[in-house]
Formats: C-alpha cells, structure tokens, sequence
C-alpha cells in the first residue's frame, strides 16, 4: 500500500493509507537515504510504501517516494548527522516571539536560510500582540522592516485574543504548512484556535531561563478543517546549518545574492575582498547589519548565534 506519513516518534510511524485508515509502522532493516545522513530516516510529509506484518496490525515501510522539498537542521550534538523537520511542504510559518522567549535574528536567518536553500516560502508569524507594550512594539515594526524588505511576508497575531487569525487561516487553506519555532512561542496555542476541539498540549514558560517547555515532542501532521495540512514540529533550541557550502550561502541570502554579481571578484566571499559591492551595502544601510552579521556567523560555521 501507499501512503502519508502522518507523525513520527522516533522508531513507529503513523501512515495515512490510501484505504484512508492509519497505519502503525516501522521502517524495514536499514534506511539510508543517498547522500544524506540523518537521525530520522523518515520524516512527517513523506510518501511511503508498506505492507502488513504477518498476522499483525502493524505495517512496515520499505520504500521512500522522491521527496519534493523538505526542511533540514544539523544536529547540534551529532555534528555529523542531521534531522529532517518535515518534507513535501508548500511553506513554512517561523512563529516568533520578541519576549517570552525571544526569538533571536540570528535565528530567524538561519531559518530563512534553510527554507530558501529547498526553495520553500517562508512566512514569519509574530504571536503574542496581546502582551507588547509600546517600546515591544517598535521593535517588532523595526524586525518586521528588515524581514519585509527582503520579500518575507511577516504577520501580527494573537493566539490568546484571535488577532489576525482568520487571515493566518487564509495563508493555510489547501496547503501543507510546516509550523516552527523555539519552545514557548505559543504554536500550540495557535494550533488550538486553527483545530477547534483537538487540544494540543501547551507548556508553560520557564522564569529562570525565559525558555519554553517542550510540549511537542514528535512532529504531527494535522488536516485543516478549512482544507490542508498543518504540520506541527517539536520546539527548535538551535538550527544548525546543513549541507551548504560556505561559497554557496550567499546564494540564500536574497539582498547579498542580488548584489553578487556586482562584484569584482566572481568568487568574492564578501568578508574583505576590494570593490565587493556586500560590504559596500553593508556600509551604507542598504544591506541590514544584522543580516550580514548572520551572514558571517554562519559562513564561519558557528553553530549558533544568538
């Protein structure tokens, strides 16, 4: 039989069946996908093959179907090895939060980064309208400039009070969406007015650390009453950059990849290099610091930047 995979926790798999029941299933002896190491050899949004066990409910998974897209993060503690988010998406939401926790810049270009490397939209999803106050607020008009500038469309909502949520509703309609983002920033929250009576478990934010409480701990696919999917992913701590070569990130950066070209040198880094029309940007406040600075972190391989 063929089928979707629905949510994965780890070594069992729910596979939506053509037949349209779920399927309980396990991957078949060792599952190497070509030219990619990861953690999870499967992945929520993935078209698989499987038949039943003997005698059992249960299936098992022996074929993989070409995946379209899919997003990617290295894992931070198996620096060699990487874990799939979700594959076969149409966009991915990045909510952010600007307290409780903070969403860093740095995170989110690693993110935007990520998505334009498979060539996935990206939208960013700031929640929490209900607790800025004025100073909050002019920061998120100033993070919301850099983001739209650059083309990322950037939205304004309220979990709590329904702010907004009908237009996120009308992003989501016919879609499959991947849903990201730290612990904390309320994606629970908001799945819970987009899915009226399904109650996703939502955390509690740490006082000590600001941090969020993981409450998702396996990726799970939704279908959407208004039509499509939503995918709901384990809280993110850290995004490390996966398989892109330190000459080719200048390419998922859009405002740096326009401005290549301009360049003296064709294989400029834009770190020192004369006459590189980046740092001449960078200069004048055309190209945004902050971006640059992600830019660097991420060329030099740190794993983070906060």
């Amino acid at each position: 039989m063929q089928g979707l995979v629905i949510k994965s926790t780890g070594s069992w798999y729910l596979v939506h069946g053509e037949d349209g029941h779920d399927y309980q299933c396990r991957i078949k002896g060792k599952f190497r996908i070509k030219g990619i190491q990861t953690t999870n050899p499967i992945a929520v949004g993935d078209q698989v093959d499987f038949e039943m066990e003997p005698n059992s409910e249960n299936g098992v998974i022996y074929n993989l179907h070409p995946r379209k897209n899919y997003i990617i993060r290295k894992s931070i503690n198996l620096s060699k090895q990487a874990q799939i988010i979700a594959a076969n998406i149409d966009e991915a939401f990045l909510v952010v939060t600007l307290a409780s926790p903070r969403t860093s810049l740095g995170f989110i270009d690693r993110f935007l980064v990520t998505a334009e490397a498979y060539s996935i939209p990206a939208v960013l999803i700031f929640n929490k309208l209900d607790l800025y106050n004025e100073d909050g607020l002019e920061v998120l008009a100033e993070y919301k400039n850099i983001y739209e500038r650059l083309g990322y469309p950037c939205y304004e909502v309220s979990a709590i009070e329904g702010t907004n949520m009908p237009m996120i509703e009308n992003l989501l309609k016919d879609k499959t969406t991947l849903f990201s983002g730290h612990s904390g920033v309320g994606k629970s929250s908001l799945i819970n007015v987009l899915l009226p009576g399904r109650s996703i478990k939502t955390g509690e934010i740490s006082e000590a650390s600001d941090k969020g409480q993981h409450t998702t701990t396996f990726a799970e696919m939704h279908t959407l009453p208004f039509g499509g999917y939503l995918i709901d992913s384990p809280g993110i701590r850290e995004l490390g950059i996966y398989d892109i070569k330190p000459e080719e990130l200048g390419h998922y950066f859009r405002e740096i990849r326009d401005l290549m070209h301009s360049c003296k040198f064709h294989n400029c880094r834009h770190i020192n290099e004369p006459s590189c029309a980046v740092l001449e940007a960078v200069k004048t406040g055309e190209i945004e610091s902050s971006r640059y600075e992600s830019y660097l972190s991420i060329y030099h391989g740190n794993e983070t930047r906060a």
